[in-house]
């Protein structure tokens, strides 16, 4: 069987407008010594074409037509067919620096690593972020045991991951990962990454992670999570990839840490998709996690992301509280119920009683808050969120999650 040092896998399903350059930019890669396999999940419109295309092209281009089944089930058969020492994903909307596979396949080789982590760049509306892991460095297998897979999910700041999720920013040992991803549920439509990701963890001896930025991801407007209709539908598929991560978990940490670290990830999935305030079937509130915020407050909301998309679509059903501004510095025309979305320097034009920060990362939220201040906002009138476990943990049991975290309320 004919080798390669790195196989990498592309999932492919309605990205027409934007696999070219994916693609381009992994055929133009500095490393030569790699095959790339794309997946066409079943995709109807032009995507099997354009991969067919440019397998007629390029050797090194495998195509794999197949029925959709999902993420998960695309990245499997893309691994069936991978002849490589070492397994990177890509998403076919997103693409990556020149440098991309040599960087990686550098960092893996010298250290031996079983499992290489980047830094990546966040593409919105033309801007780009940065994006650096913290904890830089190399982790033997104690170190990964002590250190890491304690913090991997929760790092004890809510509710910001010690490793990222992503897949798409890592480069895997292939021998390892076939003892992974094979045992992912293809049911799991949520968290498909992290399934993986964390899964694979546990199984690594050798990790390093390197602050080095390669990965260039597209946020699109159209992959946002929108409103949630069928909260049920969620909170059951949140339960598959909670209950999946805490039997891969329980081989490797005390029972104590795994309900903390899945408690507040959860918590954490349940708030951002919520909108924040949640109510029951009967139309109550069960959970205000907004500490101080009272009905009829005026609010600022900040971020036009999935969190703040949500918390307005929320509002508007039960009229909680009021809008009455709609900011972010990633400010790009968009428009929920009466508000649009407005630069942060209009916030000095609001008058309000409190203002919502909306992500559920520790170091963004520090962020914000410090350009918030530069604008004139008071410290005081920034919403804090509820993270007491004991409340949690109660909310969790309140919506229908048992102690293994699946969804019981069918």
């Amino acid at each position: 069987m004919n080798t390669v040092e790195i196989s990498v896998i592309v999932p492919i399903y309605r990205i027409e407008k934007y696999l070219p350059q994916c693609v381009d930019s992994l055929l133009n890669q500095s490393f030569l010594d790699f095959e790339l396999i794309l997946v066409d999940d079943g995709s109807p419109d032009n995507c099997p074409k354009i991969c067919d295309d440019y397998a007629k092209k390029d050797a090194r281009i495998k195509v794999i037509h197949k029925e959709n089944g999902g993420l998960v089930s695309a990245r499997k058969e893309g691994l069936k067919s991978a002849k490589g020492k070492y397994v990177t994903f890509v998403d076919g909307d997103d693409w990556v620096d020149k440098f991309y596979l040599d960087i990686m396949f550098k960092l893996a080789d010298t250290n031996k690593a079983d499992l290489v982590v980047t830094g990546h760049f966040r593409e919105f509306d033309g801007k780009i972020e940065t994006i650096k892991p913290k904890d830089v460095g190399i982790y033997n297998e104690k170190e990964l045991k002590s250190k890491i897979l304690p913090n991997a999910i929760y790092n004890g700041e809510f509710c910001e991951h010690g490793i990222s999720t992503y897949v798409w920013n890592k480069l895997f040992k292939k021998d390892l990962l076939d003892q992974i991803l094979f045992n992912v549920p293809n049911d799991v439509v949520m968290g498909e990454d992290a399934a993986i990701t964390f899964s694979y963890l546990t199984i690594t001896k050798s990790l390093v992670i390197s602050s080095t930025p390669l990965y260039y991801y597209r946020q699109r407007h159209d992959s946002i999570v929108k409103s949630v209709e069928n909260p049920k539908i969620e909170y059951y598929r949140l339960g598959l990839l909670m209950n999946y991560l805490q039997s891969k978990l329980k081989m490797s940490l005390d029972e104590n840490n795994i309900k903390e670290q899945i408690t507040y990830y959860l918590y954490s999935q349940i708030l951002v998709r919520s909108g924040g305030l949640i109510y029951g079937e009967d139309g109550n509130q069960m959970f205000n996690p907004f500490l101080n915020i009272e009905p009829n407050s005026r609010v600022v909301v900040y971020s036009s992301g999935s969190f703040g998309q949500h918390i307005l679509s929320t509002n508007i059903k039960n009229n909680y509280f009021k809008v009455v501004n709609w900011i972010d510095v990633d400010y790009h025309e968009l428009k929920i119920g009466d508000n649009y979305v407005k630069p942060i320097s209009s916030v000095s034009e609001s008058d309000y009683d409190y203002l919502i920060i909306a992500t559920i990362n520790p170091s963004y939220h520090k962020n914000i808050k410090t350009e918030l201040s530069l604008m004139g906002v008071d410290e005081k009138k920034i919403v804090k969120i509820n993270t007491d476990f004991n409340q949690v943990s109660s909310l969790l049991v309140q919506l229908g999650f048992d102690d293994e975290f699946r969804f019981q309320n069918n």
